[in-house]
Order: C-alpha cells, then structure tokens, then sequence
C-alpha cells in the first residue's frame, strides 16, 4: 500500500511518521501545519477547475462539511467577541487567533481536505503501522520504568515555536499516577487518557483493514494502548462505540428493528433496576480514580457558574488558572461543552453541536451501505464520547485523521471493503 498523490503521501508520512516526529518533539507542528497545507492545495485545485475538468476529477464540498467549516468560523468570532468584552488586547488577540488556527479551525480544514482524492484504505494501513511500531518500541518504555529512569527524558527545543504545554513537545519515558502509585504510559500523545482516545480511533480504522496479519496486529496494538493508558474513559469508549455503530448501521434490518422491539419491553419492565445498576457503575468508574473524579467535577462547576453569571453567550475569551482545589488545572479543562461555554459562551458550544449533530445524522444515512461511513460514525461517536472528558481543540492536532475519514464518509460515495491486490496479503515489516 503506497501514496499515489500528493494528499495520500502527506497523509501517509505524515501518520506513519508518528513516533520520528514524536522524538524530535515535532508532532504537534506537523498535525497543526499539514492540513493547512493541504487546505493549500485543495484551493489551488478548486481555482484550476472549470467546465472542461472531467467529472471524476471534479471537486464538490457537502453540505455538512460547509457547516463545519461556520461553526469553526463561528468559533473564531466567539473569540474576537470574547476579547473586545473583556479588553484583552490585541496582542492577545492576535495570540489567540493563532490557537484557533492550530485548535478549532482543524476541526473544518480536514473534513474539507477529505474532499480529495485520498483512499481511505491508505488510512487504515498507516494506522496499522503505527500500533505495530508501539508495540516494537514498548519495550523500551517499560524498561525506563523499571530501571527508574527519568519520567521525562527531554524537552525538544522546539517548543520554541509555541504550544500549549512543555507536555506536548516532551519525550516522556512514562509517569506514575499520584492517585495510586501505578505507571501509565502517555508515549507520542501529551498526557496518559489522550493516548486512549487515539487508540480508539486506531481501533476502528484497523477493523476495516483487509490484510488479516495487519488488522491483528493494529487490533492488539490499540487494545494495549488502551490498558497502559489506564484511562477509564477509553476502554469504555471502545465498547459503547462498538456496539453503537453495529447497531445503527443495521437499523433497515428487521431482525433489529424487532430486536429493538423486544429489548424496549423488556427494558421498560426493569427500568428501576437498569436506573440502579448505571448508579453503582457511576459510582465504581468514579471510585477507580476518586481524584481525578474530584477535580473534574470541581472544575466543571465553577466553569458553569462563571460562565453563566459572567459571560453567557460570547464567554471570557481565554482559558483562566483555576485555584488549588482543582490542581492549578486551567477552568473548563477535562471538558469540551464545559470549556466552550467559559471560553466561548453559548455561541461556542452550538458552533460544534451543530456540525456534530450534522454529521452524526448525514453518516448514520450513509453508513447503510458504506463502509467507509461507518467508520466515519464512529469516529463522530468517539469525538463525542471523548467532549465529556477532553477539550478536543487542544488535541486536533492529533486525532486529525479521524477527521479525514469523516471528510471522506460525508462525501457520500458508496466504499466498501476494497481489496489492496497482491499486496493485501503482505507481511508487516
């Protein structure tokens, strides 16, 4: 499996590249500056193409993907809003803007480069190499830990072009959770639960490899990503999108459709004791990590109080430090709705649930009789898993390839499984 053109090779490099860009500290530069750069390209095509170009080659934007690209844009004036009530400055201003560019501007510019020729079997691969090279590299990370090493072995110098964080151009050998004294592992992502939300979406772009020895390996690899995690949010992630997506990608069956049937009936009989055993897993999911429970919910109250009393509709245009009852954690963190109405206001947070739900309901349609929107759904049902537990702006630089697929999927070609030839049954290496 090999790039044919120039998206497929920048895509290609860019994913199967992941741990070189990782330990020169350059991953959250190139994830920030491709899809630019492919947006680039796209606007150069869109320029060249007239009444003569051939169907085939012909470029058209859907709906849903032009909502995606408003709400981003609407995200933006949230921001500019956000800054003039509060006199923040143009600098700042300035500064802010560039975030967007790096954060929620992603989440429009690669649906739209999905619009381009690009096979999302070349995605499934580079996925599969990237769980096969953790597995080849855990070693070394496990053995850090057991030789007591560093956590964090060096901060790339370039992370004099600007970030977030230190974290996120870090080469971090492995972390002890404070919670319990356990190891977990963050490896190429900034902190340990991101490392599980990559994984998911490794997981269910690997289902749809066709090479058995590439899926196996990718299904393992991502599964393992999952457990050194130790992120709860992720292994119950894989799960509920699982059977989410098999479930609403058969709805025209009638053996489901009488299934749903049966199991509403049922389920209206015992509703008291499913109402009780969701509160005893609540309970036991937040009892596996009593701390990190804590904060979040702290965090997520005074983000909604503040919001509400002093900001509602454009927000306070900048992330704020929260006090020590929340671990200095920046208010509206851990949270995507909950940072969208802190940082944006009522504004922010319909400028993402719009193109979310959008898209949601265009690839449940689709996913009928594609495959490649069913993967598509469930990326969307991951995001939206993941908006309870991460701000998603902040890592879009990593999860883009979701992105893509879900471009690819909303373009509403019929793809099923395709046979990669003689090549399909290649052994990795």
């Amino acid at each position: 499996m090999k790039p044919i053109n120039f998206p497929e090779r920048i895509i290609w490099y860019s994913i199967i590249g992941t741990y070189v860009f990782y330990l020169i500290g350059g991953l959250y530069i190139v994830g920030s500056v491709i899809g630019w750069i492919l947006l680039i390209y796209l606007c150069k095509k869109l320029w060249n193409q007239t009444e003569a170009t051939p169907p085939d080659e012909r470029i058209t934007i859907p709906l849903t993907t032009w909502i995606w690209i408003g709400g981003m844009l609407v995200m933006e004036l949230a921001l500019i809003a956000g800054h003039f009530n509060f006199d923040l400055g143009t600098s700042l201003l300035i500064k802010s803007s560039i975030g967007w560019a790096k954060g929620w501007a992603l989440l429009a510019v690669f649906p739209l480069v999905g619009v381009l020729k690009i096979r999302p079997q070349l995605l499934w691969r580079s996925a599969c190499i990237v769980c096969f090279q953790t597995l080849l590299f855990a070693p070394v990370f496990f053995l850090a830990y057991l030789l007591h090493l560093p956590e964090t072995a060096y901060v790339s110098p370039l992370k004099i072009v600007g970030g977030p964080g230190d974290e996120f151009f870090a080469l971090r050998l492995y972390e002890i959770d404070p919670s319990n004294g356990l190891p977990r592992w963050r490896l190429f992502t900034p902190w340990a639960p991101a490392l599980g939300f990559m994984a998911n979406i490794y997981f269910f772009m690997a289902l749809q490899e066709t090479n058995k020895k590439w899926r196996w390996i990718a299904i393992v690899g991502s599964l393992f990503m999952c457990i050194i995690s130790a992120s709860r949010l992720a292994l119950l992630s894989i799960i509920v999108v699982f059977l989410l997506t098999s479930l609403l990608t058969n709805l025209a069956r009638p053996i489901v459709l009488i299934a749903l049937g049966f199991v509403s009936f049922i389920g209206s009989l015992i509703t008291t004791t499913l109402l009780r055993s969701y509160e005893d897993f609540q309970q036991k999911f937040t009892d596996a990590r009593p701390d990190s429970s804590r904060v979040r919910k702290t965090l997520a109250k005074i983000a909604l109080d503040r919001s509400s009393n002093e900001a509602p509709i454009w927000g306070h245009g900048v992330v704020e430090q929260g006090p020590h009852l929340v671990e200095y954690m920046p208010i509206g963190s851990h949270h995507t709705w909950y940072g969208l109405l802190f940082v944006k206001g009522f504004v922010g947070l319909f400028a993402l649930a719009l193109p979310m739900l959008c898209t949601f309901l265009d690839l449940l349609v689709k996913a009928q009789q594609s495959e490649t929107a069913k993967v598509g759904l469930s990326m969307i049902l991951i995001l939206f898993l993941y908006t309870f537990g991460e701000n998603l702006e902040i890592l879009s630089y990593l999860f883009w390839p979701a992105l893509v697929i879900i471009g690819i999927a909303l373009k509403g070609e019929v793809q099923g499984p395709i046979s990669l030839g003689k090549h399909s049954e290649a052994t990795p290496h």
